[in-house]
């Protein structure tokens, strides 16, 4: 890395609101030395590390970041509804950099290609333990989607990344897509695995009948003589974005009231710091922070936003609450400190670390983990299925390259008119050129409930689902999103104004050009059911099937729905 390039990332603590000196007087050698970003020198005494939505990737990867994240109504042109070179205007990064590459889409090919790969847990451990050490008695926190994501996790049901993030030092975590494994493996792995090495927390996952708590709601630590509160916050609508036959008899939600009350509680026996670890999305991160009291920070995940500078909420006390929220796929690691004095924070900073495998060495333990996690499946996962001319990715509001990907195979495997592919925020991304192997598919696949169907569904059945899902995700009340993205529609065109009421953002639907008619039955392909007992070959087998028989996959351009309603929106290139 030459000066130019350290300058640059120097700056992304500069915007974070971090006033660093020329890392401890480094002249010019050293200042060019790859490590020095990441030599953060101590600030005050309370510390913790942020980690989310790792999804299970063990390896370091390509992710593309969004060019299509619309905020709608008052989160319009609000971070984190901003791309591409509006983002870096908004938080004065310069174009052209690894930091650009790191938060934006912009120039994604040419940049991968130059600054390379990023996350890994190797190389994550590395950061994590130079942090640590500058840093005593800081607690790694997770907000969930850690056990889900990969080929391996999936096969191992989670093992390989319980092994991993107890090796990694993962203190505190809470929860979303581990859900998926069932309730029942997930209290295996919290009652034979955790224990004693990570607390999982959730105060708003309850016992339908009872009330009970399932989870420890809160933990209570002293750091450098301050004593902090951590509460987890798990997805409050997992049973609805996920089948809720995998966690029979439990509750989720928000539940604000009993959020404040357990802040409440914590400040009562003494807590100087109150954070709590959500995965509830940004947006509903900014709401809650407003309407609660006595919380300072909320390190959120969820919707996979990587937010370089902390949001300071105005808070209902008239105090301010920190938002953060630090990515996913293990790209980001967030350092959040506080300076406790009186039993008062007079000061805080904060920084979003990418993490570039190039610039940090890997962790030889956690390199000697992983591989021996992976062994036993590394001849099924370099299996090479096709080879991919163009960039293959997923996020955004509507569709990806790889999305795009799996409702072509769907259609074309299933003779259907039309494919539905959820609009899941995880999965890597693949550079021209590259092979697509079994472990590239895996990423993008892998859940517990991969059946893939066929339906016959009316015209009308099908502009519910769109206005539904639009819903979910338009809806001018954060606590009504979920905070995926679009349904992937493959075959049909359609027009969407996200800020049209509800039931009424979706139209002008139309199959080869012509009209969908409300009371016409259309064959629909589709995978990932929610509902039980849903039997269907598995997407996995689907596309790979289908990957292998193409051998090359063409540059893809992903289908688009017509945008209207929208004007000078930051969120839309």
């Amino acid at each position: 890395m030459n000066r130019r390039e350290f300058a640059q990332m120097l700056g992304l603590g500069v915007v974070a609101g971090i006033s660093l000196p020329l890392l401890n007087g480094c002249g010019r050698k050293s200042a060019a030395a790859a490590g020095d970003f990441y030599n953060l020198p101590r600030f005050g005494n309370v510390h913790f590390m942020h980690m989310t939505d790792a999804h299970a990737q063990l390896m370091p990867i390509y992710y593309r970041e969004p060019s299509v994240n619309i905020g709608v109504h008052g989160a319009r042109n609000q971070s984190p509804h901003i791309v591409g070179e509006a983002f870096l205007q908004a938080y004065g990064l310069p174009a052209d950099s690894r930091i650009a590459h790191a938060l934006t889409y912009l120039d994604f090919n040419e940049a991968a290609a130059q600054y390379g790969r990023v996350g890994g847990f190797a190389h994550l451990a590395t950061l994590v333990k130079q942090v640590r050490a500058s840093r005593p008695g800081s607690l790694l926190l997770d907000g969930g989607d850690l056990w889900q994501g990969s080929a391996t996790s999936l096969w191992t049901k989670g093992q390989d990344m319980v092994d991993a993030s107890k090796a990694l030092g993962i203190d505190i975590m809470t929860g979303h897509w581990e859900f998926t494994l069932g309730a029942d493996r997930v209290m295996e792995i919290i009652e034979n695995d955790l224990d004693g090495h990570i607390e999982f927390l959730a105060h708003n996952v309850k016992d339908f009948d009872f009330g009970d708590a399932i989870f420890a709601s809160h933990t209570m630590r002293e750091m450098n003589g301050v004593p902090v509160a951590i509460i987890g916050q798990a997805f409050p609508y997992t049973p609805i974005a996920n089948p809720g036959h995998f966690t029979p008899g439990w509750t989720f939600g928000i539940q604000e009231r009993e959020l404040q009350e357990t802040i409440n509680k914590v400040r009562s026996q003494g807590a100087q710091v109150v954070v709590l670890l959500s995965h509830n999305g940004a947006d509903v991160d900014i709401k809650l922070a407003s309407r609660l009291s006595g919380l300072d920070a909320i390190m959120g995940g969820h919707t996979h936003d990587a937010i370089p500078q902390a949001i300071q909420v105005k808070n209902s006390a008239g105090g301010q609450t920190l938002v953060t929220n630090a990515g996913s796929n293990g790209k980001f690691l967030g350092v959040l400190d506080f300076d406790v004095q009186a039993g008062k924070i007079k000061q805080w900073h904060y920084r979003l670390l990418p993490v570039f495998a190039n610039l940090l060495p890997a962790d030889p333990e956690m390199t000697a983990l992983i591989d021996r996690v992976r062994a036993p499946y590394l001849d099924k996962l370099n299996t090479t299925l096709a080879t991919t001319e163009g960039l293959l990715y997923r996020r955004g509001n509507f569709n990806g390259s790889f999305d795009q990907l799996i409702v072509d195979a769907l259609m074309e495997t299933k003779d259907a008119e039309i494919a539905f592919s959820p609009g899941f925020r995880w999965g890597t991304s693949l550079l021209p050129g590259d092979t697509i192997t079994v472990e590239d598919l895996m990423s993008q696949v892998a859940i517990t409930y991969p059946q893939t169907t066929v339906n016959e569904f009316t015209g009308e059945r099908i502009k519910f689902i769109l206005e539904d899902v639009a819903d979910n995700l338009f809806n001018p009340d954060p606590y009504y999103q979920q905070g995926g993205d679009m349904v992937r529609v493959g075959g049909l065109d359609y027009t969407i104004n996200p800020n049209a009421d509800s039931g009424n953002r979706i139209s002008g639907m139309s199959l080869n050009g012509n009209p969908v008619e409300a009371g016409k039955t259309y064959k629909v392909a589709g995978w990932a059911p929610v509902a039980e007992g849903v039997e269907g070959e598995p997407i996995w087998d689907v596309v790979g099937n289908w990957l292998a028989s193409k051998k090359t996959v063409p540059l893809l351009e992903p289908k688009q729905p017509r945008i209207v309603g929208l004007k000078d929106n930051l969120g839309l290139v």
